[in-house]
């Protein structure tokens, strides 16, 4: 008598997404709670976002705070849950398969944090162990990115703590660019920077895409920077999205000349008010 063959279980490995974006975002939300008195206070953060990046290209989000960019840059670097809809990054699902994604995107925001007794060159020597550089390569590569984002040599040694927010802000760029991302998240990379230190940084993304192929979406207030740097620009309000389309499209869409004209014509308010959350709410919902 034959005996019934015992079938070996199978490990199904991840499956990428066959589709030739480099960023797909379909109906993405995101709600915050939080305690208010004696009840609970709710707010939609992200309201059904949808759009889709190419590989290679670079996308501006604009906002006031409180709109959400930060919200969603943080959802697609899986620092967040989300709370409906999907994403996915070159493939791979942003909720599901973390570890993945991680190896793909690297996160520069207006709040970059590092170890800050610490130097410039040991907070990049320990991002580079943690995305599995070695030694050799690692200490050849320190110098190098550094001087190319305008770091003194001189203060390489120098704690974290002793620098400026525009030189904090360049180690952030330089840790970025350590690593190799494909996809890079910018959240107002260059808030509270001076002009001269905003022009570098600016510089540095530029030259980010060109010599590396790195897809980037940058969240910014900034239209000037938005326009300079982008090929498409969008604008988040209140969460939700309201357009993404090359800048030239946006103002033919709103019979406007500017940005800032089709800003008020899109939401009915200047890009200069400032929306009623309370600053505490600011930092739970933005």
């Amino acid at each position: 008598m034959q005996e019934p063959s015992v079938q070996e279980p199978t490990v199904q490995e991840p499956t990428v997404r066959e589709q030739p974006y480099a960023v797909e975002v379909r109906g993405l939300e995101k709600v915050f709670t939080r305690r208010k008195g004696l009840g609970r206070k709710r707010r939609v953060a992200l309201k059904g976002v949808t759009f889709t990046m190419e590989r290679g290209e670079c996308v501006a989000i604009l906002g006031q705070n409180g709109s959400g960019k930060s919200t969603l840059v943080r959802l697609l670097s899986t620092l967040l849950l989300h709370d409906g809809g999907d994403a996915w990054i070159f493939g791979r699902d942003v909720f599901k398969e973390e570890r993945a994604v991680r190896r793909l995107v690297n996160r520069v925001s207006v709040e970059a944090s590092f170890f800050k007794k610490m130097s410039a060159a040991e907070n990049l020597a320990y991002a580079a162990r943690f995305y599995g550089m070695g030694p050799r390569e690692t200490h050849a590569k320190i110098p190098e990115i550094l001087e190319r984002v305008g770091f003194p040599a001189g203060r390489r040694g120098e704690a974290m703590e002793n620098l400026s927010r525009g030189m904090q802000q360049k180690v952030a760029l330089a840790r970025a660019l350590l690593t190799s991302p494909v996809l890079l998240l910018l959240d107002e990379p260059t808030t509270g920077l001076d002009p001269r230190s905003k022009q570098e940084v600016q510089a540095f993304i530029r030259e980010i895409r060109l010599r590396h192929d790195s897809t980037i979406l940058l969240c910014t207030h900034d239209m000037h920077e938005a326009e300079d740097l982008a090929d498409r620009i969008g604008l988040l309000d209140r969460g939700e999205l309201l357009f993404l389309e090359p800048v030239a499209e946006v103002k033919e869409r709103y019979g406007a000349t500017t940005l800032e004209e089709a800003f008020f014509a899109a939401t009915g308010r200047t890009y200069e008010d400032e929306q009623t959350e309370e600053d505490e709410e600011r930092e739970v919902f933005a």
